[in-house]
């Protein structure tokens, strides 16, 4: 009776906790997918963003890693290789540092800063030792690497991490990870190639719908498409249609070294050209004004990239002096003037004296539509221009590698003004009038004729009287 009356409360002891358990999960250890990750003040991310690695914990910020390093720090210790901040701020191309805080480069950014970060507890005692000559590769958290690992080895005595040198082992100890300090950034394979891509004229220009006319904004008019040329090969449109629409060329061209098959790097070439011009001497205010005053080097430039050649008339500095405030400070004076001493020809001094021997005048076109330039022989030279504004070829051959030809000329030419003639007013003939005779002095006249001289009429007058009147009448 005794034990049915205390094994009543044991029983509803023993359901009680069977419910107890069933309600428990299965892995007490497992935390819940919606619950927010609790970072110690410990931690080795906390010491990373007060660290003197600012510009890395900037980065960090920017990226939005927050959320994800938390993660990471709460699974595994983790092992960050931070890069000293002059190599973030001073010694990282400007060019790629704006490609990695673009808003839409924003993955770029993530990669490269998970690729200084290992799964992993790597302490300096846990580098691999160089007497071994055992190199270790560990997966870094960025998951984009594409099987691209860091290298961990020992040369020299000096700790390496990739291609980059250690400089500070184990500046930062937490209980959840590690912080080395290196000299440089570390570039991942997949960012490198999402930059280059960037970087490709090919993958950012815009492309037009198919039919879309292009207008020339210099002439209004339509462009010509070009059919697809081979790299290296000279252009299928003239230059005019890169420039402006001009006529056809002129005699003589001469032949330039080299073949169409050659790739043109006009940028060189144009620096290499007004370099000359500076090591030859009296030339410097026309470099100036190519470089400084407005943008002609970087056009010409462009220009012989797409296979086209020039022949430059330079005006020396002398001449250059001559030229008044009032002629350069109109909007777009210089280029104007520049225009008009660039011939989109490759001439040199042997090609254009035996053009203008034997032609006698010869018009070159210029880049300054519809003028033309004109040439002819003088003094065992060749004088370009006529009357006061001519200037004759003073330091041939300055510079020629095939593509551009500098020739020194002792004047700056202008174009002839294209005023029209007003026509000539007819000499309006001056008429003199003569007094008309009155009609009685011209029946006088007749009767005095009728009557004769034996008349009593002519006799009372004198002989001078008689001559006026007769001169009258």
């Amino acid at each position: 009776m005794d034990s049915q009356i205390y094994g009543v409360p044991n029983l509803i002891f023993f359901i009680f906790l069977a419910f107890t358990v069933s309600a428990l999960p299965e892995n007490p250890s497992a935390k819940p997918s919606n619950s927010s990750v609790q970072i110690n003040s410990n931690s080795v991310l906390v010491a990373l963003l007060d660290s003197h690695y600012t510009e890395l914990s900037e980065l960090v910020e920017k990226a939005l890693l927050l959320h994800t390093l938390e993660k990471a720090v709460s699974e595994h210790n983790i092992t960050i290789f931070a890069p000293r901040n002059e190599a973030l701020e001073r010694d990282l191309d400007p060019e790629f540092k704006r490609f990695l805080l673009e808003p839409g480069n924003l993955k770029s950014l993530q990669n490269l800063l998970l690729f200084h970060m290992i799964p992993a507890r790597i302490e300096s005692k846990h580098w691999p030792v160089e007497v071994k000559k055992k190199q270790i590769y560990h997966t870094s958290l960025c998951r984009d690497a594409n099987d691209e690992k860091i290298l961990l080895k020992e040369k020299n005595g000096e700790k390496i991490v990739s291609m980059a040198r250690v400089i500070k082992s184990d500046d930062i100890i937490r209980p959840d990870g590690v912080i080395h300090g290196i000299e440089r950034l570390l570039i991942p394979k997949s960012v490198q190639q999402d930059f280059n891509a960037r970087r490709s004229l090919r993958t950012t220009s815009a492309v037009l719908p198919e039919g879309a006319p292009e207008v020339d904004p210099r002439t209004h008019r339509l462009k010509k498409t070009a059919p697809p040329a081979p790299v290296g090969a000279p252009p299928v449109l003239p230059i005019f249609d890169a420039m402006a629409p001009g006529p056809s060329l002129a005699p003589a061209p001469a032949p330039g070294p080299g073949g169409p098959h050659h790739h043109f790097d006009g940028e060189s070439q144009v620096k290499d050209f007004i370099q000359t011009l500076l090591h030859y001497g009296g030339y410097n205010e026309m470099a100036d004004i190519l470089v400084n005053l407005t943008s002609l080097a970087s056009e010409m430039g462009r220009l012989v990239s797409e296979g086209y050649v020039l022949t430059v008339l330079a005006p020396n500095d002398e001449a250059m002096a001559k030229l008044t405030t009032d002629q350069l400070s109109e909007p777009g004076a210089p280029e104007q003037i520049m225009y008009y001493h660039l011939i989109p020809e490759y001439q040199t001094e042997e090609s254009m004296y035996n053009s203008v021997r034997r032609f006698g005048k010869v018009k070159y076109d210029t880049l300054r539509l519809p003028h033309k330039v004109v040439a002819e022989e003088a003094d065992g030279s060749v004088k370009f221009g006529q009357g006061e504004g001519s200037a004759y070829l003073f330091d041939p051959d300055i510079y020629t590698d095939g593509r551009i030809s500098v020739q020194g000329i002792d004047g700056v030419l202008f174009p002839a003004e294209e005023s029209k003639v007003a026509p000539k007013a007819a000499p309006v003939a001056k008429i003199v009038s003569k007094p008309r005779r009155g009609k009685l002095l011209e029946m006088a006249c007749t009767m005095l004729g009728a009557v004769g001289h034996d008349s009593h009429f002519s006799s009372s007058l004198s002989t001078e009287q008689i001559i006026v009147l007769a001169n009258t009448c």
